[in-house]
């Protein structure tokens, strides 16, 4: 193969049959010769990004295993609160607050301001093209990235500490602490510490009784499940506190809402007309509390 522009220098031909061809596999040249330079992308690079995912994934579920969220008190929806936002947002909070980006200038604050900011981020990979990685040997984006830094912890820090003068000022307690501070009283006396109530689990009355065969026998099973619990349609334990057996019969007969008639199914599985009634009559006795 001919180098640069030598036009005597001697072309061989890859495809000439002069050349004999090689035997064995060629060994491609391994990335520790070029040190600092580059390195594979599979799998060097990509283990290590992956690895680094695995840690920090297992550390977040050891901190949530470890602190679960606790479902304290329920908010008190007409106390006077303060507003503010998530504390990642504290900074954007605080910047909307300044002269230059609020009032007459809310235009510029939302639109031009954050437009710049966003807009140098897209062509950030346009602008500086450098080969250069290690961060002091590339003044000028790492000074833009330390005074971002920068200015997003001054900001937070300025709009916490004066949220924390404005409630101070006013005498209010945050309601998260409040509930928090009721909870630790609680926990130290024995008693609840959230308002979160356990659902009692209502038990099928009468179990044994053959119309709970009747209930298989009329496919009722297919929307109410063999115990009674519901799957398609709602469950039927407790169905007795808010219809009697008159107002069951009427269902089966002429359905509900979206239930249509099961009197045909019930009579077509083998069902007579006492049957049904007495079909009723258990489900009307499905009642929580006996």
């Amino acid at each position: 193969m001919a180098h640069g522009d030598n036009s005597k220098e001697k072309v061989v031909y890859v495809g000439d049959s002069r050349v004999r061809r090689g035997s064995g596999f060629i060994t491609p040249p391994d990335y520790t010769a070029y040190p600092g330079k580059s390195e594979a992308f599979i799998p060097n690079f990509l283990l290590k990004e992956w690895m680094v995912g695995v840690v920090v994934l297992v550390g977040i579920l050891v901190l949530t295993i470890s602190e679960p969220a606790p479902l304290g008190f329920p908010a008190n929806a007409s106390a006077t609160v303060i507003p503010i936002p998530d504390w990642y947002f504290l900074f954007l909070y605080q910047y909307l607050k300044l002269p230059y980006a609020s009032g007459d200038y809310i235009v510029l604050g939302t639109l031009g301001v954050t437009g710049v900011a966003f807009g140098s981020l897209l062509l950030a990979p346009f602008l500086d093209t450098g080969r250069e990685r290690r961060f002091y040997r590339r003044p000028i984006a790492s000074s833009l990235m330390f005074l971002s830094l920068a200015a997003i912890v001054y900001l937070t820090n300025t709009a916490w500490t004066e949220y924390k003068h404005e409630m101070a000022e006013t005498g209010q307690i945050p309601e998260d602490v409040q509930r928090e501070e009721k909870a630790a009283e609680n926990r130290a006396k024995g008693l609840p510490t959230s308002s979160a109530v356990k659902a009692k689990e209502i038990a099928i009355v009468d179990k044994d009784d053959p119309a709970m065969a009747l209930f298989k026998q009329a496919t009722c099973i297919s929307c109410h499940a063999t115990d009674l619990k519901g799957a398609a349609g709602p469950s039927l334990r407790g169905v007795g506190d808010t219809h009697d057996k008159e107002a069951i019969l009427k269902i089966i007969k002429e359905g509900q809402g979206q239930m249509p008639s099961m009197l045909d199914a019930a009579t077509g599985a083998g069902l007579s007309d006492k049957d049904i009634e007495d079909l009723a009559g258990w489900l009307a006795k499905q009642k929580s509390q006996q």
